[in-house]
């Protein structure tokens, strides 16, 4: 299976219990555009993948599939 940035994402959220309503407030998007970002519909900006690594506390490379570490 390819690993794509939106497989990752719902990953690492489910890891935590959160919801995509919960994410995307702690990240201030709208639910709407997380919730489009799991579904494939449209992908993080290069900012918006540093928050995430960070609050994820993975590397940038693992979100989008180039690592599994």
């Amino acid at each position: 299976m390819k690993i794509t940035i939106r497989n990752r994402l719902r990953e690492l959220r489910k890891e935590k219990s959160l919801t995509q309503k919960e994410v995307a407030k702690i990240l201030n998007k709208s639910e709407t555009g997380y919730a489009s970002w799991e579904q494939g519909l449209a992908e993080p900006s290069i900012n918006d993948l540093i928050i995430l690594s960070r609050f994820y506390n993975v590397s940038i490379d693992y979100l989008v599939g180039a690592t599994d570490i």
